[in-house]
């Protein structure tokens, strides 16, 4: 259930980032995509500890029991949304000469304060497992979004009034879904300086790390902008953006499940169980984000056609594939390499993937030779990711042994090539509808197949557990067994 909405949103994600490039156009898109990086970076830095720490640190035993939790995370979030907002007006009304105008800027940092203020909402949500109020949640936000910031850009034509309808939307969900967010047991007066400082110090070093990877995509948006012009910084942004959201949505649709899975094993059986889980997560996380990847690049040239903007298609394609790497690494960094750290307590590996993802790419940037457009900033991003994937994984050795099953691993590695060398003579075909449908259903039979016949991620035994849970199916599955049993 819980998993759903994010499919769903996903899904609507697609239509929103393609449906506003497409009534902004490449230039105010530009625009746009980098008040909205910036918005992302300032939402990590400053609010994005409390919804780790809500993650990690509440439950539906901690609401009842220790509702000073709740309302520390709820004070501290309030004084630093007031700070925010505070600066927000002092740089609307400044007119400070900056590369992006003041309104823009001002609404990166509203952007910023709504987005973290819904992350913080659904990780309470999602640490007390209210499912149907998630997806309640989240389902409102989108189809807000869809009405709000779609609409504001193909009426207005502007950047501001879609980041306008970007704020409106989080505001709208949640007024929505207030009742399952109200806590009337955390009184503020509850809120406990030495639980903050408890926060602070688990959650920073995370919070560091993932602004410096979110920095990468920016910086270079800006450079972009500034050598050539917001069109072009439109087109490296589409590219990247639609790319992310995919993999990100699938591979934050598994860690919601997973990394709370890891947290229960921890506080149920301790440390032991939660390396376990951890494992066997790294396994799943890779057995579902590499084939999603390599079939992104295989339905390519359909997607084009169909979905992308006009002004975009020309260039969508070769950005796309320069980044494709970017994708896969920073979605393993997240959802399967990551969560080992967060799980140890060892934040430190993080900040240092992050540095080397920063000084990788700036390096990457001096020393590729200038091309037309973007594309050494596209092929930045990928280095500076991949760098920084090889530098965590080494940073793994310094663990306690919990390392995915090799099945996993190369398991995944040998469907996805299968599906990958069945998908490809498709992909000659007249790109249409026709052709995404027809690659599609071969890839994923191909794929799936192969996952179940080499029991990838496990997935051919949970499908086994859940068939024997209906009578007539266990009954057939264990008299197979035991036929087996007795051949043997």
């Amino acid at each position: 259930m819980i998993a759903l909405p994010f499919i769903l949103n996903s899904l609507f994600n697609f239509a929103i980032g393609l449906l506003v490039a497409k009534f902004l156009g490449p230039s105010e898109y530009g625009r746009y995509a980098l008040a909205l990086s910036i918005a992302v970076v300032l939402q990590t830095l400053g609010l994005d500890w409390l919804r780790l720490s809500a993650t990690r640190f509440y439950s539906e035993h901690d609401r009842r029991h220790r509702p000073q939790i709740r309302a520390t995370l709820d004070v501290i979030f309030a004084a630093i949304a007031c700070v925010a907002l505070l600066a927000a007006i002092g740089i609307a009304v400044s007119g400070l000469n900056l590369p992006l105008s003041p309104a823009l800027v001002s609404l990166a940092i509203g952007t910023a304060v709504a987005s973290g203020l819904f992350e913080f909402a659904t990780a309470l949500i999602r640490a007390r497992f209210l499912d149907r109020s998630y997806a309640k949640l989240v389902v409102v936000r989108t189809l807000l979004s869809i009405v709000l910031t779609v609409g504001g850009a193909w009426y207005f034509g502007s950047a501001k009034v879609a980041l306008i309808g970007v704020i409106l939307s989080v505001v709208g969900s949640l007024v929505f879904s207030h009742r399952a967010l109200n806590d009337e047991i955390a009184d503020p007066r509850l809120a406990d300086r030495t639980l903050a400082r408890r926060y602070a110090v688990y959650a920073l070093p995370i919070v560091l790390a993932n602004v410096l990877y979110q920095m990468v995509p920016m910086l270079n948006r800006g450079l972009v902008a500034h050598i050539h012009d917001f069109a072009e910084a439109g087109q490296l942004a589409l590219a990247f953006d639609i790319g992310i959201r995919i993999v990100g949505a699938i591979g934050a649709a598994l860690d919601v499940l997973l990394f709370q899975l890891a947290v229960l094993a921890e506080k149920t059986f301790g440390a032991d169980a939660a390396r376990q889980q951890i494992a066997r997560n790294m396994g799943l996380v890779f057995a579902v984000i590499l084939p999603v990847v390599t079939g992104c690049w295989l339905i390519l040239p359909s997607f084009g056609r169909l979905f992308v903007p006009e002004p975009f298609r020309e260039s969508f394609g070769h950005y796309f594939t320069l980044m494709l790497p970017a994708m896969l690494c920073i979605a393993l960094t997240n959802f399967s390499v990551g969560p080992a750290f967060q799980i140890a307590h060892r934040t430190l590996p993080l900040i240092i993937g992050g540095l080397t993802a920063l000084i990788a790419n700036a390096l990457a940037i001096l020393l590729l030779p200038p091309s037309q457009g973007a594309t050494r900033f596209a092929l930045a991003q990928s280095i500076a990711s991949g760098t920084s994937l090889a530098v965590m994984i080494g940073f793994l050795f310094t663990l306690t042994p919990a390392w995915p099953r090799w099945r996993d691993i190369g398991g995944t590695i040998v469907v996805t090539a299968l599906m990958l060398m069945a998908v490809i003579p498709l992909r000659m075909m007249t790109p249409g509808v026709v052709t995404l449908l027809l690659e599609m259903s071969v890839g994923v039979t191909i794929y799936t197949c192969g996952a179940l016949l080499f029991d990838v991620g496990a997935l051919r035994t949970m499908l086994l557990r859940k068939l024997s849970a209906w009578p007539a199916l266990g009954s057939a599955i264990k008299a197979i067994a035991k036929s087996k049993g007795n051949i043997g």
